[in-house]
């Protein structure tokens, strides 16, 4: 985005993990169909992504193979962008997920985005046979392979932990997919800033970070991409919604915690109810009258947000529970912050001349 170009208006995103819990438990298969339904109905009333996560040998069944998940979508929608929050990189063959990623950028046209990070669970890199310490070095070189498969060039490279033979991987992409990074710490978002097409944020408050990490690369501030996830559960009656799904959302958040999902000094302890977990911050409850001034707030303060995405449910609730969130984001919130955006990017182009 130039400084003559408007900006664009951020989509409206669906997240996924397929957690199954053994209190909540429900057939692997049935959850898999009726979310992928889900997904496909959600397109209809004017969602514009869907996010698939990645983990390995959890025992609540956390989503394993997302790429998968993103091809029986492509197959399914025709509009809606199909992307990655996050794959753990560090745990694949870079040349093979580039072959992958081409695979579904063609199938799809053109409307897959590879979203990677680090991963922290030392139990997943320990069963690929990779050490957990090495994350970071793993990240970056297969950011490398990647990148140079997507070209066709012969040339091979050679990083620290991974390395690329002299031959071509092919096919190659009719247009490479954006090659997103996930971070959440300082360092991360500099990563991100640095070395990918975008940055998959866990918290809000990472924008200006991101921001900052792309003007102290050299980078073009207007031409950087934030996709931004979102703790935050709208609904008409959002604290009745949270008495009937806080248990699942305790689940869920004391889980990342025991795994070491956040990073930093400040990490939390376990939350001994759900309470805790609002007083915390971690999640926000917003009727749509909320969300909508926030969202514009962000979108207009942040042209950079090019989609905000939530869980479509939390662990163990059903589909149909949150199918009720989506249809009011889609007739509440999506549309209005749409309308609003829009009227001001008009108003900038009547000013613009």
């Amino acid at each position: 985005m130039t400084t003559n170009e408007l900006p664009e208006i951020p989509t409206f995103g669906l997240w996924y993990d397929y957690r199954n819990p053994a209190q909540w438990k429900t057939p692997a298969g049935e959850l898999y169909r009726r979310s992928i339904d889900q997904a496909v109905w959600a397109e209809q009333l004017g969602f514009g992504s869907v996010w698939l996560s990645e983990h390995h040998f959890a025992e609540d069944d956390y989503a394993s193979s997302p790429l998968m998940m993103a091809a029986t979508l492509a197959a399914r929608t025709s509009t809606m962008r199909i992307g990655t929050n996050i794959i753990v990189a560090g745990l694949h063959n870079p040349a093979r997920l580039a072959e992958d990623a081409t695979a579904l950028s063609l199938l799809s046209d053109n409307r897959f985005e590879l979203g990677v990070g680090l991963g922290y669970r030392d139990l997943e890199f320990s069963g690929f046979g990779r050490n957990v310490k090495n994350r970071p070095s793993l990240l970056e070189d297969a950011i490398a392979i990647i990148r140079q498969a997507w070209t066709g060039s012969s040339e091979g490279y050679e990083g620290k932990r991974l390395s690329l033979p002299a031959l071509p991987v092919t096919p190659v992409p009719e247009l490479a997919p954006r090659l997103l990074v996930g971070a959440q710490s300082p360092v991360g978002i500099d990563r991100a800033a640095r070395a990918g097409d975008g940055v998959i944020t866990l918290s809000n408050d990472h924008c200006q970070v991101y921001l900052d990490a792309l003007e102290r690369h050299g980078r073009d501030v207007a031409q950087g991409r934030i996709y931004a996830s979102q703790w935050t559960i709208i609904a008409e009656d959002p604290e009745r919604v949270w008495s009937q799904v806080s248990e699942n959302v305790l689940y869920q958040m004391n889980k990342y915690i025991e795994w070491g999902s956040f990073e930093g000094p400040d990490q939390p302890a376990q939350y001994a109810n759900s309470q805790q977990v609002l007083d915390a911050g971690a999640y926000r409850l917003m009727d749509a009258s909320m969300a909508v001034e926030e969202l514009v707030t962000l979108a207009s303060d942040y042209p950079q947000i090019r989609d905000f995405h939530y869980w479509a449910q939390f662990p163990g609730e059903s589909v149909d529970s949150g199918s009720e969130r989506i249809q009011y984001m889609a007739d509440n919130v999506i549309p209005a912050v749409t309308q609003r955006l829009a009227s001001r990017t008009e108003c900038a182009a009547a000013v613009a001349g």
